[in-house]
């Protein structure tokens, strides 16, 4: 689609729908998204994961508006996974306080948001987006799959409308953050992700995994949060930019205390950027940018009293399946970690934002 940017031209637009938990590295990946020109952003989902859904709806609002976008509309998410919602498990789920700190913002206080979440539900967003924007949404999930997952049962010929998902999550043959083999954004609802994987099977794109042995590589340190900030000249967003470092503290000393060193593994982001980068030029024979893949046919352990939460790939076609899913297994750091870099240093362009 097009749209007049404010020098009067027209500009290609991408129509992008986020569905997120923020959670410190999904508000990296919030800022980055206000830096881009040539997307409209139309909408927001909320779900719960790092912290309760009442809370990334209230940190999504928040961060939009420092950044001056009150004007895009958050959309909360379901309140529990799919199997804590119909008994199938009964215990609660639980959120990452440890990791993004008690309101999954760090250190970081944010102002209190004049706007409030939207009346249409994060599912009922995934659907309204797909059929505003048929074959031109791009989707990308930074949080479990529970709204995409109750958008299908909504809309079953979802795949059909979004041009494509990116999701960031699953350890492929790798250790987990969560439990051994687990990564904390399919294992907050295994369920869900197995009805995406199983559902987008038919989509004309497969869907792109990025999965934490592939984005645990992009690492912000204090030295680069520092040159963003004194690299940025728009005192709007330097504020912005400071609550980000503060949040990001809190992430150092996480990673630190987990053994990693005192810096922060920034997994949201890369898979948003790619998302974006793949969209401007779907038919770029170098495939997902800055990325080596592979496509297989994968599934998500839901039964496994060691395992369940796990992602399966069938690399050698056991299944008999068709490849389902792109899923990422290298990312060029360094590259996308300069152009992550140099796009928070120059900031939103605050008249196009409106």
């Amino acid at each position: 689609m097009t749209r007049q940017s404010p020098g009067g031209e027209n500009r290609t637009m991408i129509p992008l729908l986020l569905d997120c938990d923020p959670g410190i590295d999904d508000a990296v990946a919030l800022g980055y998204l206000m830096c881009q020109e040539d997307v409209e952003v139309v909408g927001i989902a909320a779900s719960g994961g790092n912290v309760p859904t009442a809370q990334t709806a209230l940190n999504a609002l928040s961060w939009l508006e420092l950044a001056g976008r009150g004007d895009l509309p958050v959309h909360p998410g379901a309140e529990l996974p799919l199997a804590a919602a119909d008994g199938t498990f009964g215990a609660p789920p639980l959120y990452a306080d440890t990791t993004h700190g008690p309101s999954g913002t760090g250190h970081a206080v944010l102002p209190s948001p004049r706007t409030t979440p939207s009346d249409i539900s994060a599912a009922e967003a995934w659907v309204d987006a797909a059929r505003a924007h048929p074959n031109e949404l791009i989707g990308v999930v930074t949080g479990p799959c529970t709204n995409l997952a109750l958008a299908l049962e909504l809309e079953p010929d979802l795949p059909q409308l979004i041009k494509r998902v990116f999701i960031m999550g699953g350890a492929f043959n790798y250790r987990g953050n969560t439990k051994p083999t687990t990564e904390w954004n399919i294992d907050h609802d295994p369920e869900a992700a197995a009805r995406v994987f199983s559902g987008f099977a038919s989509a004309q794109h497969r869907p792109v995994v990025g999965p934490i042995e592939a984005t645990e590589a992009i690492v912000m340190t204090p030295d680069r949060i520092s040159r963003i900030l004194h690299g940025t000249s728009d005192p709007q967003w330097h504020n912005w930019l400071e609550h980000l470092a503060e949040a990001l503290r809190f992430y150092f000393e996480f990673h630190a205390a987990d053994g990693h060193g005192y810096l922060a593994q920034l997994h949201d982001p890369y898979v948003l950027a790619a998302g974006l980068q793949w969209a401007r030029n779907p038919a770029c024979t170098g495939g997902i940018p800055w990325a080596k893949t592979a496509l297989a046919a994968v599934d998500v352990e839901l039964q496994g009293s060691l395992t369940r939460g796990e992602t399966v790939a069938d690399w050698l076609g056991r299944w008999g399946a068709a490849p389902n899913a792109e899923l990422i297994r290298h990312v060029q750091a360094e590259d996308f970690l300069h152009h992550l870099e140099t796009t928070l240093m120059k900031g939103p362009t605050y008249d196009h934002a409106r």
